[in-house]
């Protein structure tokens, strides 16, 4: 059984929300617009990424930096004015090229990589000394708590370092700056 064919408004709805996560998109920025042209392959010598920008530009309002799917409808229109100069058919051509796509493509995504080396210098067992005290029975790192210089109590400053709580040490003019700055 053949799968329905996409629509226009959910292609743009899908790239609308790429990238975005639950709370999705209800208007696509210029960014979204260009990765659609370019992830769709309708881009060649009649129609540029340079026209694909200036096309974005005159649709939108003024003052607005996404734009709806109405002002989307009209994108096409004007793109397809742009590639196809002439054909009366070419808004029906240009659709279709856009609506046969699969969606946002993800592109240059790092790949994992097995390596006895990486497993070495992240398996916690093997951490000695201060490291050591980071981590729980498990593996899991215990975060803030885990580390001495930002644990509060006896022998800490105020602010919860330990000891000196400048970074530089030997800094004479610690908490002068409040005095010399004017407010």
């Amino acid at each position: 059984m053949a799968s329905a064919k996409t629509s226009l408004e959910d292609v743009f709805q899908s790239f609308c929300s790429f990238g975005e996560g639950l709370k999705g998109s209800a208007a696509m920025d210029n960014a979204k617009f260009a990765k659609l042209t370019r992830d769709v392959k309708i881009l060649d010598k009649k129609l540029t990424s340079t026209d694909v920008d200036i096309i974005f530009s005159k649709v939108k309002a003024k003052t607005d930096r996404k734009i709806n799917f109405e002002q989307f409808k009209e994108a096409v229109r004007l793109m397809a004015d742009k590639k196809y100069p002439g054909d009366p058919d070419g808004e029906r051509k240009l659709i279709d090229k856009i609506t046969a796509g699969s969606g946002p493509k993800v592109q240059g995504v790092t790949k994992t990589v097995d390596s006895p080396l990486l497993e070495r210098m992240t398996d916690t067992s093997k951490y000695t000394g201060t490291h050591k005290e980071r981590f729980d029975e498990s593996g899991k790192g215990k975060g803030l708590a885990g580390r001495d210089s930002f644990q509060k109590g006896a022998g800490m400053a105020p602010d919860g370092f330990s000891g000196n709580a400048s970074y530089v040490h030997g800094y004479k003019h610690e908490g002068t700056y409040d005095k010399k700055v004017k407010k």
